[in-house]
């Protein structure tokens, strides 16, 4: 068990209507001027801009605005969100959409605070941040876990690389979760983040470190959670305590506090980047062909008391079934829930992805050498669970 230090300073405003009367107070502690960073048109459909705007204008507060945020944020949302934040000495940006728009926010806040070119905190420079404007955020999908984390993940098209970096300084500093919000997310994007948020927990828990019983024990029950009500909130997705079960355990998915005493790298993640990089897909979509693949490559005599406990405990597997028939259906109800639960793409051949790129996909997925995590994996491994995915 590792040694370590807990520090999340976000404040969340969670539940139905709290962003009226409260993100106006939060704003104006911060300055007068605020950047509104959004991706399409959704939130202007759904009525949510104005109750920001509402909020901003209420609180004598001076409003720009960044559009057009992509999925999968690239580097040159970054640069324009960078570019208003110097010209207009804006004060704190606020962020108000799924985990695109506020990683692609966090960067904005880097990038305002220096004078180089914002990619140069993801390439091989990996230039320093120097501090970074406030941040405020409002969730509108429940996946990334980007409102409570201090990372973020960006995408350069041009070199066909997508990078995550983390740093205490992207915290937001507020995040308002209204499960409401989330009502209008369609099914297939409510599958993606669930799946996306099912594998920040997956990837923290299979671990060859030996961790606390406690933080298992909350990874197991995040995980369950995840698995009840994901289903629920695509078949009903007005159901109040499917969504809102849904982006809070988002939030306690990856903002540190599961992982806290674990090292060891994720593995799925770094595949799914690549692929992502490559071809621009959805990263829940990514992730949910990847993991059970990767699960079954990693599977061996030294990793099988994981997968044991993963399957009586998550899926309720019978426990006095042999261990290795255990894992069979652990892995086998892990694909089950991802594809045939959430609906979503089980093979690489249905996105019409081929093995074109799966090398050059590979070595830069461990950049060269092995990524160690629950199984070390190097470019010739990496390359196999691709072909798995086929």
């Amino acid at each position: 068990m590792n040694n370590f230090i807990y520090d999340i300073p976000t404040k969340v405003y969670f539940g139905k209507g709290m962003i009226e009367g409260n993100l106006g107070n939060e704003l104006k502690k911060y300055g007068k001027n605020v950047l509104l960073t959004y991706g399409g048109g959704s939130i202007k459909k759904s009525g949510l801009y104005d109750r920001v705007k509402s909020e901003i204008e209420s609180a004598g507060l001076k409003m720009f605005e960044l559009s057009g945020i992509e999925p999968n944020p690239r580097i040159e949302s970054v640069r324009a969100g960078v570019k208003i934040c110097k010209e207009e000495h804006i004060d704190v940006v606020l962020a108000v959409g799924g985990g695109s728009t506020l990683d692609c926010s966090k960067w904005i806040c880097a990038g305002a605070k220096v004078d180089f070119d914002p990619w140069d905190f993801f390439s091989e420079k990996w230039a320093d941040l120097n501090g970074a404007l406030p941040l405020i955020t409002v969730l509108t999908l429940s996946a990334t876990g980007s409102e409570m984390d201090a990372g973020g993940v960006i995408t350069n098209l041009s070199t066909n690389e997508k990078q995550g970096r983390i740093h205490h300084d992207l915290y937001p500093k507020v995040s308002f979760l209204d499960p409401t919000i989330t009502y209008s997310v369609g099914k297939f994007q409510t599958a993606a983040g669930s799946a996306d948020i099912f594998n920040h927990i997956i990837e923290t828990y299979f671990t060859r470190e030996d961790g606390m019983y406690m933080l298992d024990a909350f990874m197991e029950g995040l995980m369950r959670t995840v698995v009840k009500y994901a289903p629920v909130a695509i078949k009903e997705p007005e159901n109040y305590e499917a969504r809102a079960n849904l982006m809070w355990t988002s939030s306690w998915a990856i903002n540190g506090f599961i992982g806290m005493d674990k090292r060891k790298a994720w593995s799925c993640h770094p595949l799914e980047h690549e692929l992502s990089a490559f071809y621009d897909i959805t990263h829940g979509l990514g992730l949910a062909i990847i993991t059970p693949r990767w699960l079954r490559y990693c599977l061996n005599k030294d990793t099988l008391y994981k997968y044991v406990t993963y399957g009586v405990n998550v899926f309720g597997i019978d426990p006095s079934l042999p261990p290795e028939r255990i894992a069979d259906l652990a892995i086998e109800k892990t694909s089950e829930f991802l594809t045939k639960t959430l609906g979503l793409p089980g093979s690489l051949s249905e996105i019409g992805i081929g093995e074109e790129n799966f090398k050059i996909m590979a070595k830069k997925a461990c950049e060269g050498d092995v990524i160690d995590g629950f199984v070390p994996l190097r470019a010739d491994d990496i390359v196999k669970i691709y072909k798995m995915c086929e």
